[in-house]
């Protein structure tokens, strides 16, 4: 977008995050395949928050085309999110650091040759992580922040509960801690923030936003779905995946091997044809997974087929056939706000909460005092 660039605009909660990133409120939308494209994104880099492409589903030729659609609607810094287990995972960083990414994360802890390449390039690194052990490893290796997701969160998920890992992570690690797992209000960010975090990681939260290009049927199923209707899995890709629970995840759980490989296989050769990927390229990404997440090559045909499970329904709307990832929280969501209103909500929320608890006295009544 050309002209001047608009005036910068004073953070409401400022925190490392806002300083580490230049964004207004310390508020992240994390990336989520066939979900996180250039609407969204914009959408929340224009209401004063972080927001990340969701580049797994992407070619390194998609994901520039995606990088330069949102600088055309907006001005505001945003991501990437990388998969550090693809074959060409340093193709996509070299596209990140060609067109001037602000911020770069991983959905798995990458490389210390990848995270010295970004910050060669000036670019802000905050991989994803799950356990305590994979955020001192990128500390260590130079990450300038991270993305801790404890056990509530959707997608692909650990053991630990956010409320036990957070607090851990802070602890251990001199950088700045943004929270994921179980957020979607200004209480939750309030309590982030006391547990020593500089933000949250939300994804579940803004799937259900005006700007997110899920189809309104699933939408509705995310709002429809109860606390006991999120589920972990193994049977999508052999991983443990945190899903909505839905008559084809059932089935999933009581298909047998042989009939989870044949339809992996016949969905690995759909994704093939989608992509434009050639057969080199798969084996690549394939010897990757096994090389970072040890998987046998069973697991890697079943997490070769999971895009096409997902795509199934975030693209083409078809809650009978496809996987909807989802965190804990989509039993709690009932609305389906626009990102502005979202950020602004959240944002506010954190502030009547922490000023209800530093004041003498509650403003809701309950009387809660400060800590001397």
């Amino acid at each position: 977008m050309s002209g001047p660039e608009p005036p910068a605009l004073p953070p409401v909660l400022p925190t490392a995050l806002t300083r580490l990133t230049g964004v207004r409120h310390p508020v992240v939308q994390t990336g989520m395949g066939w979900v996180a494209g250039p609407g969204l994104v914009s959408a929340v880099a224009e209401a004063g928050a972080l927001g990340f492409l969701g580049s797994a589903t992407m070619t390194p030729n998609e994901l520039r085309a995606a990088v330069r659609a949102v600088r055309a609607r907006t001005d505001r810094p945003f991501g990437v999110n990388l998969r550090a287990d693809a074959g060409d995972a340093a193709e996509r960083v070299a596209v990140l650091v060609e067109e001037g990414v602000r911020v770069a994360s991983f959905a798995l802890a990458p490389s210390r040759g990848l995270i010295a390449r970004l910050k060669d390039a000036g670019v802000v690194v905050m991989p994803t992580v799950g356990a305590l052990r994979h955020a001192e490893k990128v500390a260590a290796w130079g990450a300038d922040a991270v993305l801790v997701q404890g056990a509530e969160g959707g997608g692909h998920t650990g053991r630990v509960a956010t409320t036990v890992l957070v607090p851990q992570v802070v602890d251990a690690v001199g950088i700045p801690v943004v929270a994921a797992g179980g957020f979607f209000d200004g209480r939750g960010l309030a309590a982030a923030l006391a547990y020593g975090a500089c933000g949250v990681g939300m994804g579940t939260r803004f799937l259900l936003t005006a700007e997110s290009p899920v189809p309104r049927a699933v939408k509705e199923a995310y709002l429809a779905a109860s606390v006991a209707d999120v589920v972990v899995t193994r049977k999508v890709d052999g991983l443990p995946h945190r899903v909505l629970r839905t008559a084809f995840v059932e089935g999933l759980e009581g298909a047998g091997r042989t009939r989870s490989l044949l339809r992996a296989a016949r969905h690995a050769v759909a994704f093939r044809r989608l992509s434009g990927s050639g057969w080199a390229r798969l084996v690549r990404d394939g010897v990757a997974l096994r090389r970072v997440r040890g998987l046998a090559w069973g697991q890697v045909l079943l997490a070769a087929s999971t895009p096409m499970l997902l795509r199934a329904a975030m693209v083409e709307g078809r809650v009978e056939a496809g996987v909807m990832s989802a965190g804990q929280v989509a039993g709690l969501i009932e609305d389906v706000p626009t990102c502005a209103e979202l950020v602004g909500d959240v944002v506010e929320g954190a502030r009547r909460v922490l000023a209800a608890l530093a004041g003498p006295s509650g403003s809701d009544g309950t009387g809660i005092t400060p800590v001397r």
